[in-house]
């Protein structure tokens, strides 16, 4: 069987140093807001090239927290517009409504299934403040076309980069383009914690400072509370895994890459739509999505050789039970999505023979 994504051969590579990380913290005596977690702030923040990184528990609260704290800060206000893809995942749709905003669904890009200056600039009404721009499957939304849309509109842009580390325009990695970006580090992610983990990075200092706030129960002094907050932090057994994967995330791109690259240019299926790449340094792999009208005969026909695959995502959130209320809202692009996409096993520690048995696989599917 070739898993879709074999965690335990992945973090078998970095095994004595992710032991050796826990064992510091365990020695140290100090589990919540220590060392590890402001050393590891202080280097993803500079390897997204942000001066401020917040971990929190989650990328959901990554998301939530960031939109609260504009709340806080009078940027926004219970009503407010938030234009979202139609197509990702609820993460992001959730973070929205969390907040008393209201989530507005924008048809993707053909091509890219990401969110374009083109859509958010034909949704936008009196009531737009915000813009989460979603980087779906590790490839960069049009940055860009979005902040520059932003800038003359006044608007709030929040990356949704939770699937996106490393991914760059120009130079500028995901989490630097907007005015603020929530990241997911759950175990399967690219940089991928042992349990749940999240950060938000920003330019925004006072931004960074009310986040951590409310993500401390709304406290900066231990029993004085500023806001209503939660408890969202991230641990430093966390943290001292993250930074141990984090000084191989760019070769694990470039594994990434490489199993995308032998996809692309050795699947030749008419039944099998190839995904698209707007440039290489923009996409970092995390999924490998293709489109098939008979996307369920395909995932069948693979299982049965041996080949495991996943559906991301098999409902889109307005068809959601939650969100029941905008059932009736007519995205026939994102629904032709979520009926034909279909994810290949992708991951740095794949080996030759199993990029060459998938391959042959989709191919020999008629």
């Amino acid at each position: 069987m070739i898993s879709f994504l074999d965690l335990k051969k992945l973090n078998a590579v970095y095994a004595p140093q992710l032991r050796e990380a826990c064992a510091r913290v365990i020695d140290s005596g100090w589990y919540i807001g220590g060392e590890e977690l402001a050393a590891f702030e202080r280097e993803f923040a500079d390897y997204c090239g942000a001066p401020h990184c917040v971990g929190v528990a989650n990328g959901l609260d990554a998301l939530t927290l960031t939109l609260r704290a504009w709340k806080e800060m009078g940027l926004l206000r219970e009503g407010d517009e938030v234009i979202v893809p139609a197509n990702t995942y609820i993460a992001s749709v959730l973070a929205i409504t969390e907040n008393r905003l209201v989530p507005v669904f924008v048809e993707p890009d053909p091509a890219t299934f990401n969110l374009s200056a083109v859509g958010v600039r034909a949704a936008l009404t009196d009531k737009t403040k915000a813009v989460l721009a979603v980087h779906l499957y590790g490839q960069l939304a049009d940055m860009p076309g979005i902040m520059a849309l932003a800038e003359e509109r006044n608007l709030l842009v929040l990356e949704d980069a939770a699937q996106s580390h490393g991914a760059s325009i120009d130079g500028r990695r995901a989490g630097t383009w907007g005015h603020a970006a929530g990241f997911s580090f759950y175990p399967g992610k690219n940089l991928g914690a042992l349990g749940d983990a999240g950060a938000m990075v920003t330019k925004d200092a006072e931004l960074a400072k009310v986040v951590r706030g409310l993500g401390n129960y709304g406290s900066y002094k231990k029993y004085e509370n500023q806001y209503q907050g939660v408890n969202s932090r991230l641990d430093e057994i966390q943290a001292a895994m993250l930074r141990v994967k984090l000084v191989h995330l760019d070769s694990e791109i470039s594994a990434r890459r490489k199993v995308a690259d032998a996809y692309r240019a050795g699947i030749e299926n008419v039944h099998v739509q190839l995904p698209v790449a707007i440039t290489e340094l923009a996409h970092v792999w995390h999924l490998f999505v293709v489109r098939s009208e008979r996307r369920d005969e395909l995932q069948k026909f693979l299982a049965e050789q041996g080949i495991q695959t996943l559906i991301h995502y098999p409902i889109p959130p307005h068809k959601q039970q939650a969100y029941a209320a905008y059932g009736a809202v007519s995205l026939p692009m994102t629904e032709s999505i979520h009926r034909e996409v279909l994810s290949l096993p992708i991951s740095p520690v794949m080996s030759d023979v199993e990029i060459n048995t998938v391959i042959r696989a989709v191919n020999a599917f008629v």
